[in-house]
């Protein structure tokens, strides 16, 4: 009856050592397999995140572009509206000195009573033999700022054409 139980004892350890031997191996082979998922899905975030850099620089560069146009036509609408400021304010003072006068060209048919203008013309006109009347140099002053504002009206309404174009680019 003593063998029996070292027998049993010998077969249990046995089953034991088996036993903690597969619990090793799964271990082991798990571990292998978490190892690897971790692998790929450090891979998988680091892909997704050149993506999404790669993503960040071309929405970057396509806002420096747009800056970039954005500047160059402000710029040139700034030197656009400088330059009729200039103009507007040249011929001012061309109106104010006497340098220049201003006319209006009449119908020579349709002659009101009391405001007959001889139709004379001079050798350096550009119409010819048209009848002409000169303006008072007060309303020729006000015409010019009426046709300046006229002209930087414009000017900004093709500066903003130009950012909405630009915008939908």
């Amino acid at each position: 009856m003593i063998t029996a139980p070292w027998r049993l004892i010998g077969a249990l350890a046995l089953v034991l050592i088996g036993a903690g031997s597969a619990w090793q191996f799964q271990d082991w082979r798990y571990g292998r397999q978490v190892a690897e998922q971790e692998q790929l899905h450090a891979e998988s975030l680091n892909q997704l995140t050149q993506a999404a850099a790669t993503a960040q620089q071309a929405e970057q560069d396509k806002r420096l572009a747009l800056e970039q146009r954005l500047a160059a036509s402000e710029q040139t609408h700034f030197r656009k509206m400088t330059d009729a400021q200039r103009d507007q304010d040249r011929l001012r003072d061309r109106l104010a000195t006497a340098d220049v006068r201003l006319s209006v060209l009449l119908d020579a048919t349709d002659v009101a009573k009391g405001c007959d203008v001889p139709a004379t013309s001079g050798a350096g006109g550009v119409d010819h033999a048209a009848v002409r009347a000169r303006l008072d140099p007060a309303h020729a002053q006000r015409i010019i700022a009426i046709t300046g504002e006229g002209d930087r009206g414009l000017i900004a309404l093709q500066a903003c054409q130009d950012y909405l174009r630009n915008l939908q680019h």
